[in-house]
């Protein structure tokens, strides 16, 4: 029986998992240290350049590992810890992390849900993602598809559209959920069901979410492990 804080660690790895799988398909490199994941070369539009890994976690693990030359740089306080202020950091956004029990059933979604598996339907999914955005919906690179532990999930409504989306990693423990959007009219309620139809039902799914975005998480059987904060530097 794997606990809450397990589940918690295993979210936390599980993202900063992720974020090196972006960054990787950037043509970037990051690194696991004991306390913190970093990257030296700025990381992509959205992604923290620096992730906490630990509560132990302290301002040297993440400022010293960083590219800081211009503004912008960006660090995931996975444990809501580490105060950078005095680093020349300001608070970004704060969020909770989720998790869903395996084996909880999922309701159905309408539409037909299925994985990403080609460049131009990775393209047509990250312009839906980003609401017709050419510049956001250039962060998703078709080396993503070739990522094993990465599955970039559409759903279709019945004239072929993409009505939903998001994207699942799979680490040791866990399986994560990330950019989950609903398109159109779409209910957020039913694009989580269509994105947790693609998970095996053995595995816990664990992500983060904040503000109007928690509730439909809670629907969906998340329940909320703690906080964590997005830092900007200066």
């Amino acid at each position: 029986m794997i606990t809450d804080d397990e589940v918690l660690a295993a979210a936390v790895r599980n993202n900063a998992e992720w974020c090196q799988s972006m960054c990787r398909a950037h043509g970037l490199t990051g690194a696991f240290g004991p306390r913190a994941w970093t990257s030296t070369a700025r990381t992509p539009l959205y992604y923290p350049d620096a992730v906490t890994l630990t509560e132990e976690a302290g301002a040297g693990d993440v400022v010293t590992g960083i590219d800081r030359t211009t503004a912008g740089a960006s660090v995931k306080d996975s444990y809501a810890r580490v105060d950078l202020t005095s680093e020349g950091f300001r608070l970004l956004f704060e969020a909770r992390w989720i998790a869903r029990p395996a084996g909880l059933p999922t309701p159905a979604a309408p539409g037909d849900w299925r994985p990403v598996r080609t460049p131009e339907e990775l393209a047509a999914w990250a312009l839906a993602w980003s609401g017709d955005d050419a510049e956001d919906a250039a962060l998703f690179r078709p080396e993503l598809l070739a990522d094993p532990a990465t599955t970039i999930v559409a759903g279709y409504g019945d004239d072929g559209r993409i009505i939903g989306g998001g994207v699942l990693s799979a680490s040791a423990r866990v399986t994560g959920v990330s950019n989950l959007f609903a398109a159109g009219d779409m209910d957020p309620s039913a694009a989580w069901a269509g994105v947790l139809a693609s998970v095996p039902a053995d595995r816990p799914v664990v992500g983060y979410e904040s503000g109007d975005d928690l509730p439909p998480a809670r629907a969906a059987g998340f329940g909320e492990l703690g906080p964590l904060r997005v830092w900007l530097g200066a």
